[in-house]
């Protein structure tokens, strides 16, 4: 956060100063107090279980400049408090706040799969031209994204946000506070139905991203996708489409597996660019499309783009490889979701130099009342599928019945299924691991690879 004061602050949130020095620099945002910067704003979320109020003693001694309170309305001390009515929608206001001061273009990524892969790989494209700020780790929702808007600096070109929704009107919220250039909704799928209620709401609820989409910007939407492919942008902003199809303004030709990599080439009217990514599995092809047509129309050469994608592997639990004692290990244990599975035991049944090919598949979380239905289907179709075993973990997992050797675990019995699989693998297997945060799959993934634990 640059140039910020305690008096701008108490102008962002409408606040008022009970105590401290209001030309006080505030340099960072934070609101864990465990992770306090010095200098920070401190920011007591109140939460169904926990008030965060309890810990401001605690952030000040760590190094805490200032603290927003909506549970004081005097104070005296030599640290600026500042009372306002409510801390999270204070918080947004002093993102919306910083946002105003901005003049770097910014691009939104949000949909039901792949956003944060597809983040990573714009930013990665644009790096080709640009010195990017891109969100990190997971912050992405209604708290994060303020956070994450205060610590783009003058020294940054332009950015790429992650904007993550699982309940109505959440969407609307972190757009306005972003307003961004662009748009990106890479898919609409079934993660979050639990709570949106369906998929045409899932749908609805990701075009909101456009309520904060600037006059003149740009919606690029995955062309590939049925329920974007017509989809069109708000008046004053335009449509573009990228994906595989023939009415895709940015497509992928020739595309094909080279050991599970995807190599094709990228075609935009006359422009042409060959592409060869180093994270595995056909549905990177689309967040590739995503990442490079975002750069070209940010005036970044395509080709130097797609040289740049060559430096992108991918990140801890999604789609990791790792080769130990001869044994494959496909980490994709970060999160699941129908479609996601589905691509990653895609990946597996690409694994042509695999002796066997084993699935390891915990519950898919947050689908709602067809949960069951939605497991049935991965098993349909993974018995059609080149993959000799398959082990499950969860109740819902046992659902997935793939006319195969299959093996169930109760969702506790981590160390069951662990031991299973180090009696199970031999050279030349190949195991996926895939299943939401929640089932831990993470674990076994240590277990098999211990220099996982240390990244």
């Amino acid at each position: 956060m640059e140039q910020m004061t305690v008096r701008d602050i108490v102008t962002a949130t409408g606040g008022r100063l009970l105590c401290g020095d209001e030309s006080q620099p505030v340099v960072h945002i934070g609101i864990n107090s465990k992770e306090v910067q010095r200098g920070e704003l401190f920011v007591p979320l109140v939460g169904e279980k926990v008030d965060a109020h309890r810990f401001i003693g605690m952030a000040f001694e760590a190094g805490a400049g200032a603290v927003l309170t909506s549970k004081h309305d005097e104070m005296e001390d030599v640290h600026p408090w500042i009372r306002v009515e409510d801390t999270k929608k204070a918080l947004q206001a002093v993102g919306a706040y910083y946002r105003d001061r901005l003049t770097l273009p910014l691009i939104g990524i949000t949909g039901s799969v792949g956003k944060t892969t597809t983040r990573e790989m714009v930013a990665t494209a644009l790096s080709a031209g640009f010195k990017v700020y891109k969100t990190p780790g997971n912050k992405n929702s209604q708290v994060g994204v303020p956070i994450t808007l205060s610590e783009i600096t003058s020294e940054d070109e332009i950015g790429v946000l992650e904007l993550g929704m699982s309940m109505p009107g959440e969407m609307s919220v972190i757009a306005r506070i972003a307003r961004v250039d662009m748009a990106v909704i890479t898919n609409v799928g079934v993660a979050h139905i639990e709570l949106l209620g369906s998929q045409e709401n899932i749908y609805q609820e990701k075009l909101k991203i456009q309520d904060g989409l600037k006059d003149g910007g740009i919606l690029l939407l995955n062309g590939d996708d049925p329920m974007l492919k017509d989809t069109l942008a708000r008046d004053g902003c335009r449509t573009i489409y990228y994906g595989t199809g023939e009415h895709c303004d940015y497509r992928a030709e020739h595309i094909r597996l080279k050991d599970g990599y995807p190599v094709f080439e990228a075609v935009h009217g006359e422009k042409r660019a060959l592409v060869s990514l180093k994270i595995m599995g056909a549905h990177h092809v689309g967040n590739a499309m995503a990442a490079l047509a975002a750069a070209d129309l940010y005036g970044v050469d395509m080709q130097a783009a797609a040289e740049k994608l060559q430096e992108f592997t991918g990140y801890l639990g999604r789609q990791q490889v790792y080769v130990r004692d001869g044994i494959t290990i496909i980490d994709d244990t970060y999160n699941a979701s129908p479609v996601s599975m589905k691509a990653s035991l895609q990946v597996l049944a690409s694994m042509e130099k695999a002796v066997r090919r084993i699935a390891v598949l915990a519950d898919m979380k947050e689908l709602g009342p067809d949960e069951e239905r939605f497991h049935k289907e991965i098993g349909e179709w993974l018995s059609d599928q080149p993959v000799d075993v398959v082990f499950t973990l969860g109740e819902l997992s046992r659902n997935i019945e793939a006319g195969k050797e299959c093996r169930h675990f109760s969702g506790e019995d981590l160390s069951g299924l662990s031991e299973a699989l180090e009696e199970l693998l031999v050279y030349g297997d190949c195991v996926l691991l895939k299943g939401s945060r929640s089932m831990k799959l993470d674990q076994v993934a240590k277990r098999l690879v211990p220099c996982i634990a240390d990244n």
